[in-house]
């Protein structure tokens, strides 16, 4: 039975406790700066990170110099709390380096997709303004165009040589040749009240916004995804990351991993699928947290065979519904491996519902620190029954601060007193198991009547041979939303359009059948955060002359 532990919570609180009875200031436990430069101090030489493309590693001390040294730079330059630096780059070693110095001086660190589009680009800069970018050398060019459209001053840095611009080790030695850790002093700051790292949304529903984190977001957010260890320290923690920076879920390992003191694998080379089956072959690392679809991929029959899974002692999915059918991939390739399933926003700094065995059917309970409410969407009033669905609300000390610079966002999202709208509905049972309906955003509406794209997706993805489903629709002037089943079907198999309209037909009433009618697509678009990308999904739709 899994129930959740308050081990790490406790071997943090010896740290938290040494932190504030020498400082005094009790809110010294939430600034990250300070409690991770104290951590790196502690143990100069554990090992922090592997690169797994060329099995390069960073100790807690060589992480700690580049660290200060970039702080100081950042110093001597002038940014300072209230600015915004950038991410935009493959995790390779260095990349956490700005990050930490970040933390140091609160200043918020804005990560972004290195595979936007110029256009995309300018969207969160003309929000941001940023100060500085780290980014890869090919990606410079663009950034540069970027920022002079915006007439934004800042400073370029690359990871990789770049005659135009200044690489890392360039920076480091321009503004900073050396330093003296020791005397190194990180601001003093409110971290409650300070930004820590500005999150881009997922965009799954219309066009990504920048969500602001604090210091205590962190803190007390990310903390709980490790409610599953019984006891701590565990020492055959060794995650590797496959998330890029942008995610919230890689900030569990980049911030969390030298608070806890253990070691992280990842990759400064693109993550395919065949690129992690090396990487665990070579390294066996115990814990992997994915999407879904990408656990789909990777799970791929025929290809998994290339790859050993069982150095897994906990295998974690979020991002979006989880399906038994990628449950029981994971069981072929490793029936030993505790597999959870998290339910969790950017918005709400991760997990809104305590972290979940997937034996259980439902989405989670309630954490402590959070209050709930289930809001019905067409009156705006609470629902106390059981089993009846609405919108979902969150309130508590993890919730984000708002949009950067987004006001009117802001002010859709949260409430006057500080409730999280999160936008999706569930519905609760009497034990208080939440369980998930659908976004709400997503929902389509055929003759009044409302429809789960979820509710359908889940009928036909148990069907052999299908690998993956998504359900949207087209209009109609006269019915509304006429569902869509897009269908990505398994290598080598054949699956005809009438046999998924006769599947929705035996087991769904008339209302959602699939008057849309079937498109049979060879992969689907997905987010920058390994999401489906049901806008741009909706426009393939609308656009294509090959439903059936």
């Amino acid at each position: 039975m899994d129930i959740r532990s308050d081990a790490v919570l406790w071997y943090l609180e010896d740290l938290w406790y040494q932190m504030v009875a020498e400082s005094g200031n009790p809110s010294d436990r939430y600034h990250l700066g300070k409690v991770i430069l104290r951590r790196f101090k502690e143990d100069p030489n554990f090992l922090l990170q592997i690169d797994g493309a060329n099995d390069e590693r960073d100790t807690f001390g060589s992480m700690m110099v580049k660290s200060i040294r970039c702080a100081e730079s950042f110093r001597r330059l002038g940014i300072k709390r209230g600015d915004v630096i950038v991410l935009m780059a493959p995790n390779s070693l260095d990349l956490t380096a700005p990050l930490y110095a970040a933390f140091y001086l609160g200043i918020a660190v804005a990560c972004i997709d290195m595979n936007l589009l110029k256009a995309e680009i300018k969207q969160i800069f003309n929000d941001t303004k940023p100060k500085f970018v780290f980014c890869l050398a090919s990606k410079a060019p663009d950034v540069q165009d970027v920022m002079t459209s915006l007439n934004v001053d800042g400073h370029i840095v690359t990871f990789g040589k770049d005659k135009n611009f200044n690489t890392f080790s360039e920076f480091l030695n321009t503004y900073c040749l050396d330093t003296n850790t020791d005397e190194f002093q990180v601001e003093e700051f409110d971290p409650v009240e300070t930004e820590a790292i500005l999150i881009s949304t997922s965009g799954t529903t219309g066009l990504p916004k920048v969500a602001t984190l604090t210091h205590k977001n962190c803190t007390i957010g990310l903390l709980y995804f490790w409610s599953m260890l019984k006891e701590f320290p565990a020492p055959d923690v060794f995650p590797i990351i496959i998330s890029p920076v942008q995610w919230l879920s890689a900030h569990i390992h980049l911030i969390y991993s030298p608070i806890l003191k253990y070691t992280r694998l990842q990759t400064s080379m693109p993550v395919t699928p065949d690129h992690v089956y090396d990487l665990i072959n070579k390294y066996r690392p115990t814990s992997i947290l994915s999407s879904p679809t990408f656990m789909v991929n990777l799970l791929t029959p025929g290809e998994r065979d290339k790859c050993d899974f069982s150095s897994f002692k906990w295998i974690f999915l979020g991002g979006s519904a989880v399906f038994q059918e990628v449950i029981d991939l994971i069981k072929t390739v490793n029936n030993t491996a505790r597999i959870y399933k998290g339910y969790g926003l950017s918005e709400s700094t991760g997990l809104c519902l305590d972290l979940n065995g997937v034996y259980r059917k439902s989405s989670g309970k309630p954490y402590g620190h959070l209050q709930y409410r289930i809001i019905d969407v067409n009156t705006q009033k609470d629902i106390y029954e059981c089993n009846v669905s609405g919108e979902l609300w969150v309130k508590g000390p993890t919730v984000f601060k708002g949009y950067w610079n987004k006001p009117k966002e802001t002010k859709e999202a949260l409430t006057s007193d500080g409730w999280l709208r999160t936008g999706d509905l569930f519905y609760r049972d009497e034990n208080y198991n939440f369980y998930f309906v659908d976004r709400s955003k997503l929902l389509l509406k055929y003759k009044n009547h409302q429809i789960s794209p979820n509710e359908i997706e889940n009928v036909i993805r148990g069907y052999p041979g299908v690998l993956d489903v998504a359900v949207t629709s087209i209009p109609d002037l006269e019915c509304g939303d006429l569902p869509v089943a897009c269908v990505k079907t398994l290598k080598g198999t054949q699956i005809s359009a009438q046999e998924i309209k006769d599947l929705v037909k035996a087991n769904l009433t008339d209302t959602k059948q699939l008057r849309g009618g079937v498109l049979f697509l060879q992969d689907f678009p997905i987010t920058p955060t390994g999401k489906i990308n049901r806008s741009l999904l909706k426009q393939i739709v609308a656009e294509s002359n090959d439903i059936l």
